[in-house]
C-alpha cells in the first residue's frame, strides 16, 4: 500500500512542475527582452558597445520614416483587424446556415490561414502588378484601368491590407462559428416564432451573444497587425519610398543599415506599443465578458 505524500510538502511538490516552464519562459522570453532594453541604450557592434542614454530613442522619433513606420503601423492594424472582424462574423454567418456544400466553403474560406506567408506575399506582388498582373488585365477586359496598387503611395498600404484580409479571415471567421453554434438554439427559434427575420437574429442574438468571439478575433487581429512584417517586406518593401513601411520594416532595414543601437530601440518601442496597446484592451474585453 502506497504512502501518501503528507500534506505539508504537497504544495512545495507541485510547484516542482512550474520550473520547466519557467527556465523556458526565462531563457527564451525574459533574458532577451531584459538584454534588447538594456542594448537599446547603447551604441553596439557585434564586438563592443558604449553607453549613450537616450540617445537612441531621441533619434528614432526625430526620424520621420520610423515615425511614418509607427503611424502605419498603428493605421495598418486598426485597418485589418476592423475588417476581419466584419467580414469573419458575415461569413461564419453564412457558413453555420443551411447551404449546400457548406463542409466545402469552409475549408476554402480557411486554406488562405494555412498557406505560407511569404508565399502570398510573393504571389499578391504578381497579381497586382500595374501593367502585367491578372487583376488588372481582368479588369482591362471589363473597360476598367486598374491602379497601380503596389506603386501607388495613396493605396499601397491598403492594398497589402486587404490581402492580410484575405489570408487572416479565416481564422477569424472558425473563432466566430465556434461563438455561433454554441449559441443555444432556442433564441434564435424565438426570434423567428416572434416573426423576426435574418437582420433582428443578427442584431439581437448573434451579435450580443458572440462578444467573447469577438473580443478574440479583434486582440488577436490587432497584435498580428502591430507585429506585422513578412507581408509588407515581400510585396513592397517598405515602398514606394517610406509609404507602406511599418515599424518592423523600419527596425530591419536599420539593422541592414548597421545602426544596431537604433534598431535595438525600435523593437522596444515596437513591444511597448504592443503592450501598451494590448493589455488595456484585454482587461477591457474580460471584464465585459465577465458581466455577461
Amino acid at each position: 500500500m502506497s504512502q501518501s505524500i503528507p500534506s505539508t510538502y504537497r504544495g512545495v511538490y507541485s510547484r516542482w512542475f512550474y520550473l520547466p516552464a519557467g527556465l523556458i519562459f526565462g531563457i527564451f522570453f525574459i533574458a532577451p527582452t531584459a538584454i534588447s532594453f538594456f542594448f537599446a541604450f547603447t551604441r553596439w557592434t557585434l564586438f563592443d558597445w558604449e553607453w549613450i542614454g537616450f540617445e537612441n530613442f531621441e533619434q528614432f522619433f526625430k526620424e520621420p520614416a520610423l515615425t511614418k513606420g509607427l503611424r502605419n503601423t498603428i493605421i495598418y492594424a486598426a485597418v485589418t483587424s476592423s475588417l476581419k472582424v466584419v467580414l469573419g462574423l458575415l461569413l461564419a454567418v453564412l457558413l453555420t446556415s443551411r447551404i449546400h456544400a457548406r463542409g466545402l466553403m469552409r475549408s476554402m474560406v480557411f486554406f488562405p490561414v494555412l498557406v505560407s506567408t511569404v508565399a502570398i506575399g510573393v504571389t499578391f506582388s504578381v497579381l497586382l502588378h500595374p501593367s502585367d498582373g491578372l487583376v488588372n488585365v481582368a479588369l482591362g477586359v471589363v473597360g476598367i484601368d486598374g491602379p497601380a496598387w503596389l506603386t501607388d503611395p495613396r493605396i499601397a498600404l491598403l492594398s497589402v491590407a486587404i490581402v492580410d484580409v484575405w489570408k487572416g479571415v479565416g481564422l477569424a471567421t472558425l473563432i466566430y462559428i465556434a461563438g455561433i453554434v454554441s449559441i443555444p438554439r432556442e433564441y434564435l427559434e424565438a426570434v423567428s416564432i416572434d416573426g423576426g427575420g435574418f437582420y433582428q437574429r443578427l442584431r439581437y442574438v448573434i451579435i450580443p451573444l458572440a462578444r467573447p468571439a469577438t473580443f478574440t478575433v479583434i486582440l488577436l487581429s490587432f497584435v498580428g497587425g502591430l507585429r506585422t512584417f513578412d507581408l509588407i517586406w515581400t510585396m513592397t518593401g517598405g515602398g514606394p519610398g517610406f509609404t507602406t513601411d511599418v515599424l518592423a520594416s523600419t527596425i530591419y532595414k536599420q539593422y541592414q543599415a548597421g545602426f544596431y543601437g537604433l534598431a535595438t530601440a525600435g523593437n522596444v518601442v515596437l513591444f511597448l506599443v504592443v503592450v501598451l496597446l494590448a493589455y488595456p484592451m484585454q482587461r477591457y474585453f474580460i471584464s465585459k465578458e465577465l458581466q455577461l
